[in-house]
């Protein structure tokens, strides 16, 4: 996208059409919208669950529906309202009940928080020592039932707050449209009339220059800041919109996947109208919200508990090759020195996780160069491999190392492979969707990996594996990461891998 920069009239426009509408602005600012949903769902859930704990705690010893043998006092209810706060909202957190409700309808919500209480509770009958003379069979299903009920009370009420603040205007959406001419107005028109959505239009940026000159003088956009989609990176640093929504018949793929990918970069959320879903399906995550007639390209591509889960994982995993097999990797190491001159293990640079550089360790499989050669892919049969290397290569024993770089954090067990800096910069310049694998953890291993042997340096092979890679993302999972491991060890077995 060619920036073109914007002028000091354009300048001037917009910082008075942004203070035309510095009242929402101010606003959205002061309770910003993206977490407002978790302000008012975090505050309703501490009531609900400060009540349902009193509630039970009154049943449990004060009523004398149960047998006590020693009361607790203010100091016990106090320490048992501490623990039950963090361990519910802990839980609800991991569980992904703190997102923003329009992404799924009041049953959806409800379902959810049910199946969530009922786990949590299920936990707690096993942790918790009851007093078994208590019937704790009665005591799970009683607080089972408070909780459940408050908490769904709770966010319904909150969901009817939030509601109510967006149709009165005090709580907005900063967003941009970017489309074509008469679509994008006509969207506009809809978030005008359709206040409880939230959205504050601050911006149209068009897609083809004709319509913002077109459209430029309009008095009824007047309080609209325009502009054209080569302004685009420019626009968002001024207006700094939560959400950019993208309306146009037009299918022009490559500059809507830029669009999204500067988006994503800056942590600013994407929704498409539902007919273009295809011009995205595999670069992200969609689902489709409540209420609105729009799918989001979401980046969150797991939930917390999800990544939490995956890392912890790849810990296990990891001290678990690297313990069980050290007497291999010391033999291997021995038979690398022995085997031709220079260190036992081969360092590189690779592009991680969000375009963060580190060094990638393997075990030395290549004839030792002091002077660092450029940057390129290893050939089918290099003369540059060792007797020894072909194979530890052909194994995949080489990667073995890459487990410290699992453990520090820096690769996955599963996950896209981490390329190089060079190569990284040419194919995101001739494939713009190119650095959406760099929003995972890089992996040791892949889906591209189980499914081919091709090691080719051309656009055609980075187009076909980078198919691969986006199905991995898309789908990510524990599952699919044991399905990937097991079938790698198979790989191995077989001598998959390429000398």
């Amino acid at each position: 996208m060619n920036n073109l920069g914007v002028n000091n009239l354009q300048l001037k426009s917009v910082n008075f059409k942004i203070e035309n509408n510095k009242t929402y602005l101010k606003i959205g600012n002061y309770l910003k919208s993206r977490y407002s949903q978790i302000i008012i769902q975090l505050v309703a859930d501490i009531i609900a669950i400060i009540l349902s704990f009193t509630i039970f705690f009154i049943i449990r010893f004060e009523l004398g529906f149960f047998k006590v043998n020693v009361k607790p006092g203010i100091v016990e209810y106090l320490f048992g309202i501490l623990f039950f706060l963090s361990f519910w909202t802990t839980l609800f957190f991991f569980s992904g009940l703190y997102k923003n409700w329009y992404e799924r309808s009041p049953f959806d919500e409800i379902w959810a928080v049910f199946k969530v209480t009922l786990i949590g509770c299920a936990i707690l009958i096993f942790a918790i020592l009851f007093d078994t003379q208590s019937s704790p069979r009665k005591l799970y299903l009683i607080y089972t039932f408070l909780i459940s009920f408050f908490v769904i009370a709770g966010r319904t009420v909150a969901r009817n707050i939030e509601k109510k603040l967006r149709k009165d205007r005090k709580l907005i959406i900063p967003a941009i449209i970017v489309g074509t001419g008469q679509k994008s107005i006509e969207f506009w028109k809809k978030t005008e009339i359709s206040t409880a959505w939230g959205y504050k239009v601050i911006a149209i940026v068009f897609l083809d220059i004709q319509d913002y000159y077109k459209y430029n003088n309009n008095k009824e956009l007047e309080n609209i800041y325009l502009d054209y989609l080569d302004n685009f990176e420019n626009v968002i640093e001024m207006i700094k919109p939560e959400e950019v929504i993208i309306s146009t018949e037009k299918t022009d793929h490559n500059r809507l996947l830029e669009i999204v990918n500067i988006c994503s970069d800056k942590n600013i959320r994407v929704k498409i109208e539902p007919d273009l879903y295809d011009i995205f399906t595999g670069q992200a995550k969609t689902q489709n919200l409540y209420g609105i007639p729009l799918i989001e390209i979401s980046t969150q591509l797991l939930k917390p508990w999800q990544e939490a889960l995956k890392r912890i994982f790849d810990i296990i995993f990891s001290l678990l090759v690297l313990i069980i097999g050290l007497p291999l990797w010391i033999l291997i190491a021995i038979i690398i020195k022995l085997d031709s001159k220079g260190p036992v293990f081969y360092t590189q640079p690779r592009v991680g996780k969000d375009g963060k550089i580190f060094k990638i360790y393997k075990f030395r499989s290549m004839k030792h160069e002091p002077i660092q050669e450029k940057e390129q892919w290893t050939s089918v049969n290099d003369p540059r491999v060792t007797n020894f290397g072909r194979f530890i290569r052909k194994t995949h024993l080489d990667e073995i190392p890459q487990f410290l770089n699992v453990l520090v954090g820096d690769m996955s067990v599963v996950g896209p492979r981490p390329e190089q800096p060079k190569f990284v910069e040419e194919f995101s310049k001739a494939l713009p969707y190119y650095k959406r694998r760099l929003k995972v953890r890089p992996g040791i291993t892949g889906w591209w990996q189980i499914k081919s042997q091709q090691y080719q340096l051309n656009l055609d092979e980075i187009k076909y594996r980078l198919k691969d890679d986006f199905y991995y993302i898309e789908n990510m999972s524990i599952k699919l990461d044991i399905e990937i491991v097991a079938r790698t060890v198979w790989c191995v077995l077989n001598g998959h891998g390429q000398a």
